[in-house]
């Protein structure tokens, strides 16, 4: 019998498991591979100091999923720990290398096995600026798409930009996405709990809830979608005044590091607002429900981008109302078929002034719009993991080399002018 072909999972955003998530369980079930889980530490936008894994790990328990905990005071000695578990391949499902403490990062994990990368988004939606070919660079042209032996993608227009590099794109692979093919799956869970809690007289909601969802990015340097700055003292008052509705703040986990680090509100003010939103009778934060769940228990989604354009319409069928930052980073051309999914809206004044008809008539109908997104966004619905293992399955046979360095001419995103610099 061949020997299992051994796959380790990396990771430290534990938030984007998803995205792994039927990868791993299906090799796990599968005789082929030989699987294991590692976390290491990270530190995110805004975090002063490495943090100790502790959170990833409290949450693979949570999910039933073994790992090892590599929180070494020097990464090295976690490199050297993962050398000797000897993978022929590490999945990870996040690019930014700056993230990562040194040692496990792409160009020393690439000096000995074979890197696996599965984007921790649902789709690609947005584009550079100044980039005129329609795909954001930073998508395609990171360290660790260089030097990755397989990539997966859930577009092929991200696909063909590959073609360009130096590398090519025989090792990118268009799958779809096995996070959208769990949040699907989820969503229909969800809705059937709650359609069978109904169906036995089990009271679910009485009140009218409004989930707000708000992005971290506050620059034209970086995306530019985020408008949390320019409503939050507005939006405290307005859920002060709807005493009868539950309002739930679900915000992207950089969001409020963010803020701070970019220096858009200083941390006292940051303090302040949320003890200030902490203490009404009906808001809430919620930073660890899945999705799904969170779709499934809420009347109206409020965001100012960017996943939830994706994930929302497809999961619930509804629209979300989207308060649209008009400075941010233009969409990719699927980002244009997401964000008409969606309800379109300029300020969090236009929300107010259309909130009681949009709670009374209810959203408007976007039918036609998210079976356009379901056709570019979901091409192999249910499959994407299933053909991701098969793929790896087959490189491993073939004896797959690893990938050369020196035979990538670019230089990485990262490492260009301008970028934020790698600080350990």
């Amino acid at each position: 019998m061949m020997q299992p072909v051994r796959v380790t999972f990396l990771t430290f955003y534990f938030e984007a498991w998803d995205a792994l998530a039927e990868v791993h369980d299906r090799m796990l079930d599968d005789p082929r591979f030989e699987v294991s889980v590692v976390v290491v530490p990270r530190r995110l936008t805004g975090d002063l100091h490495w943090d100790d894994a502790s959170a990833a790990s409290s949450y693979f328990d949570s999910i039933g999923v073994a790992h090892e905990v590599f929180n070494y005071e020097d990464s090295w000695v976690g490199n050297a720990r993962l050398r000797e578990l000897a993978p022929d391949y590490i999945f990870i499902n996040y690019p930014w290398q700056r993230n990562y403490q040194p040692g496990y990062r792409a160009d020393a994990l690439a000096a000995f096995t074979r890197l696996a990368y599965v984007p921790y988004y649902s789709v690609p939606l947005v584009n550079e600026p100044a980039d005129g070919s329609g795909i954001a660079s930073h998508l395609y042209t990171q360290r660790p798409h260089q030097l990755a032996s397989l990539v997966f993608t859930q577009d092929a227009f991200v696909r063909e930009a590959y073609a360009a590099t130096s590398r090519g794109n025989k090792h990118v692979h268009f799958t779809g996405s096995p996070k959208v093919d769990s949040l699907i799956r989820s969503g229909v869970s969800a809705e059937a709990a709650s359609a069978a809690r109904a169906a036995t007289g089990v009271r679910g909601r009485d009140r009218y809830r409004v989930v707000w969802a708000p992005h971290h990015s506050y620059s034209p340097h970086w995306l530019n979608f985020g408008v949390f700055v320019h409503m939050h003292i507005q939006m405290l008052a307005w859920a002060r005044d709807h005493s009868d509705i539950d309002v739930v703040m679900r915000p992207h986990p950089f969001m409020f590091g963010t803020l701070v680090d970019r220096e858009v509100m200083n941390a006292s003010e940051v303090a302040e607002w949320r003890s200030a939103w902490d203490e009404l009778p009906n808001t809430s934060v919620d930073e660890s429900s899945a999705p799904a769940d969170l779709f499934a228990n809420c009347d109206l989604l409020l965001t100012d981008g960017i996943s939830f354009l994706v994930e929302y319409p497809l999961v619930s069928g509804k629209p979300c109302v989207f308060i649209e930052n008009s400075g941010h980073w233009p969409f990719s051309p699927i980002g244009e078929v997401a964000a008409a999914a969606n309800v379109r809206l300029n300020s969090f004044e236009d929300f107010v002034a259309g909130y009681e008809f949009l709670r009374e008539a209810g959203l408007p109908s976007r039918v036609e719009e998210i079976a356009d997104l379901r056709a570019a966004a979901v091409p192999f619905a249910g499959e994407a993991a299933a053909r991701i293992v098969e793929i790896v399955a087959a490189d491993f046979a073939s004896g797959s080399a690893l990938v050369d360095p020196s035979a990538i001419s670019e230089v990485a995103w990262e490492r260009q002018p301008g970028r934020e610099p790698l600080i350990d």
